[in-house]
């Protein structure tokens, strides 16, 4: 057996299918179909279920697709590492973000990045913190900003930014006047709510377990001008970092506080275990340079 059949039968089991699979590499489904026949074959092993909607691996694929996907891992790493002996003008940085940070945080971060490295490919990926932190597991993602209440064990994390949480209403609200408003208050009131997996979304679910009340869903949306639109026009309240409604024109919107502030640590995170590219150690001291509240001098390993 060999890499290539590796990659074909996970792709295989990845997408559902071969049809997906030949699209997702680009190749032709015969080539693909052929190769984990020749891999059954040499293992004398049925590998796949071949069912009429979705391909699923037998208990003896399941087994199988461990190892490949580890010795894919490997091998992808091995590859990076050569390029690295050619220097920094090579080689591609994965990065999630959350869409809020993306918009309002990093952009003047991941354009100085560039400027100091222009030969490098940068490439960035929204999607909810939680989902983050799964990509980077699975080896979708070399770095990945996420929520630092409970740092998983099998990730490393560095602070980048403490922000607060804040309440967002229309300029013309009874709360916009406000300082501050308690938990009761905010959930007396039709809300707009990201999708869950967000961090924005975590903050209600766990003010919902704390106050012991049922959020009133108006809207669920994970498009920020959208939101504020909604917001603006007086059909819900929602929560926002500070930074979005402080970083450019209010526009009719009003930040107030909750009673007991709320802060939102977040991290630049990798796997543990894992492998950083030189390309990939170079933004992460970039970015944790470029961040005020880092709370000590750590870089990666």
């Amino acid at each position: 057996m060999d890499l290539k059949q590796l990659l074909y039968f996970s792709t295989v089991i990845e997408q559902g299918g071969f049809t997906a699979a030949a699209r997702q590499l680009h190749i032709a489904q015969p080539a693909i179909s052929i190769a984990i026949r020749k891999l059954e074959e040499q293992l004398d092993l049925t590998l796949l279920h071949r069912g009429d909607r979705r391909i699923t691996p037998t208990t003896e694929g399941e087994v199988l697709l461990r190892h490949a996907r580890k010795l894919l891992e490997l091998a992808a790493d091995a590859e990076t590492e050569m390029d690295e002996l050619r220097g920094l003008t090579k080689g591609e940085v994965r990065v999630g973000i959350p869409s809020m940070l993306g918009s309002y945080f990093f952009p003047p971060i991941l354009m100085g990045f560039k400027h100091r490295y222009p030969d490098l490919r940068l490439t960035v990926y929204e999607q909810g913190t939680r989902r983050l932190q799964q990509m980077i597991r699975d080896g979708d993602l070399d770095l990945g900003v996420v929520v630092a209440d409970s740092p998983p064990e099998d990730l490393e994390t560095r602070l980048l930014t403490r922000e607060e949480m804040v309440a967002c209403v229309p300029s013309d609200h009874p709360y916009a006047k406000r300082s501050s408003i308690s938990r009761d208050e905010f959930f007396s009131q039709e809300l707009v709510v990201f999708k869950p997996g967000y961090f924005l979304r975590e903050f209600i679910d766990r003010f919902k377990q704390t106050a012991g009340k049922e959020p009133k869903i108006a809207f669920e949306t994970n498009l920020i001008p959208l939101t504020k639109a909604i917001v603006r026009q007086g059909f819900g309240i929602t929560t926002f970092l500070r930074m979005v409604l402080e970083n450019e024109p209010a526009d009719g919107l009003v930040a107030v506080s909750f009673e007991q502030p709320v802060y939102l640590d977040l991290s630049l995170a990798w796997k543990r275990e894992g492998y950083l590219s030189q390309a990939d150690r170079a933004f992460a001291d970039y970015i944790l340079n470029q961040t005020k509240s880092n709370s000590d001098n750590s870089h990666p390993p």
